[in-house]
């Protein structure tokens, strides 16, 4: 009698088919996360669209390995401990300023702009990672540099984005320092209102020759994985050959990079 060879059909399909169990375990698994971490039978079964007795089989391993547990009087299942040990060690690894480098040096290489990540500091928007192109733009910012809350792409991306009562704070104690110049550039009945109302539309912020003479830029936030603003993505360059438009190709990449971003993080949507 002859034995079958390690490539031979039948431990093949044995492999396929450990595969396809484990395929399905993991999209019972970020089902029940994806509908809030606790779900009915009929309700996670039609989410992955697989019927509810081979839902149930799933469940029953899951539960066995402590990735899901069942309420007795509701019958729902809900995210068990271990499961909550994978997120927690996830999370402690989310870091925005890693999670950014990839998305900064793609800004970088494909639109030849000055770019950066920003974190809220206790004096304002602060840069904590900075990458320039081969001709770099020269403007007096580097990492450790605190940006202007009002006139610059950052803080206004911050301002309108971020809901704490300090980033307002600093707002306002610009708004007081301002020249009647700068003050003239923002709204006079609600300056630190409609400057908020216009980033909450767009989603992100532009600025032109407003914090730095010749020099635009445009920002967009990065969302953790509680959609919260945790950082925001800059790019800047000079004005006559930067588009600070919001949708203009500029802005659509730096969008698109904070998006990037922000699912590493864990953000949803």
């Amino acid at each position: 009698m002859t034995s079958s060879s390690p490539d031979s059909p039948a431990p093949a399909r044995e492999r396929r088919q450990r595969v396809q169990a484990a395929e399905t375990g993991m999209a019972v698994l970020k089902g029940l996360a994806h509908l809030g971490g606790r779900s009915s039978l009929t309700a996670l079964s039609a989410h992955v669209a697989e019927s509810p007795a081979k839902v149930h089989r799933y469940l029953a391993s899951l539960m066995e390995e402590g990735l899901v547990l069942q309420d007795a009087a509701s019958q729902h299942y809900y995210l068990g401990t271990e499961a909550i040990q994978i997120g927690l060690a996830a999370m402690r690894q989310a870091d925005p300023i890693r999670a950014a480098e990839p998305c900064l040096i793609r800004l970088r290489e494909s639109l030849e702009v000055t770019c950066f990540i920003a974190v809220m500091g206790n004096k304002g928007p602060t840069i904590v990672r900075f990458e320039e192109p081969g001709l770099p733009v020269t403007v007096n910012v580097r990492a450790g540099s605190v940006m202007s809350m009002l006139w610059s792409a950052t803080g206004r991306a911050f301002l309108g984005l971020l809901d704490e009562s300090r980033v307002v704070a600093l707002a306002e104690q610009e708004l007081a320092a301002a020249t009647p110049e700068m003050r003239a550039t923002l709204d006079a009945a609600d300056p630190i209102g409609q400057l908020r109302r216009e980033v909450q539309l767009a989603r992100c912020a532009s600025v032109k020759d407003t914090y730095l003479r010749g020099i635009s830029a445009v920002a967009a936030p990065v969302y953790d994985y509680a959609g919260r603003v945790c950082a925001v993505l800059t790019a800047l360059g000079a004005t006559g050959g930067f588009d600070p438009a919001l949708g203009g190709p500029i802005a659509l990449a730096v969008q698109r990079e904070a998006q990037a971003t922000s699912a590493l993080l864990g953000a949803r949507g």
